[in-house]
């Protein structure tokens, strides 16, 4: 087993086992479901932050929408890839970092699902200014009005479930809601120790850091892959979603 790595190489290594996972069953339901949130034609063009596999991508794609798709992992790219090319579409592919990504064109909506670029920490990382600088660069991707679909780690699952000795093991921060965990992954070198970091939202929280960022946030519901509806967030589920429109900024 090699030294403990990070998100990238984490998903580097799982990326061609991803879509075996439960949650990456329900694409075309949650496709339906961010149609409707957006509300525009096929033919407008979509920014598609932390795409990963490019499962929502493509199957956006197949109904008449410009994709472009940003992801850091350049395992998830190569699934993406390969399913575009499957599927018959094409979708515009991007390696960068979201947190540094400068958008060429401007876009009429913008969507960052299952945490791809959002909420998930390098060892270094300040939690609110790195997911600030992706808000900030997915604002500055759309065009005025552009609406936004988010969805990030609830908080209150990660509060409820910590426990004390978690925190003197310095396993979970409960100033900025962030957990510390390790996770062996397959890689083609064989059995991968990562040690990641990630941040839980309150969506009082969710929804400051995106009035910071030039949004305006319409609604936040219960988000967890597998269950999208415009219901009240269950304590223990792992996600919710903000629904939000670009407000102010460039």
């Amino acid at each position: 087993m090699s030294d403990k790595k990070g998100w990238k190489d984490f998903f580097n290594g799982f990326a061609p086992l991803y879509m075996n996972e439960s949650f990456t069953r329900n694409t075309v339901k949650e496709v339906d479901f961010i149609i409707e949130e957006l509300a525009i034609k096929p033919g407008s063009r979509i920014l598609d932050i932390g795409c990963g596999t490019g499962r929502h991508s493509v199957e956006l794609a197949r109904r008449g929408y410009k994709m472009t798709g940003v992801d850091w992992s350049s395992g998830m790219l190569a699934m993406a890839k390969k399913a575009a090319e499957k599927a018959g579409v094409e979708v515009e592919l991007i390696q960068c970092d979201a947190a540094k990504y400068k958008a060429a064109d401007k876009f009429d909506a913008a969507i960052c699902l299952c945490e791809g670029a959002f909420a998930l920490l390098g060892k270094d990382d300040d939690p609110l200014e790195r997911d600030l600088a992706v808000l900030l660069n997915i604002n500055r991707a759309l065009k005025l009005s552009g609406k936004f679909v988010l969805t990030t780690l609830n908080a209150m699952q990660k509060i409820r479930k910590s426990k004390q000795d978690d925190v003197e093991k310095g396993l979970f921060d409960p100033v900025n809601i962030v957990e510390t965990i390790e996770m062996e992954y397959d890689s083609a070198g064989g059995k991968e120790c990562a040690r990641l970091r990630e941040k839980g939202y309150l969506g009082s929280e969710l929804k400051l850091l995106l009035k910071m960022a030039g949004f305006r946030t319409k609604n936040v519901w219960g988000g967890t892959a597998g269950n999208w509806g415009k219901r009240t967030i269950l304590l223990d589920e792992m996600e919710i979603m903000a629904v939000a429109v670009k407000e102010s900024g460039d």
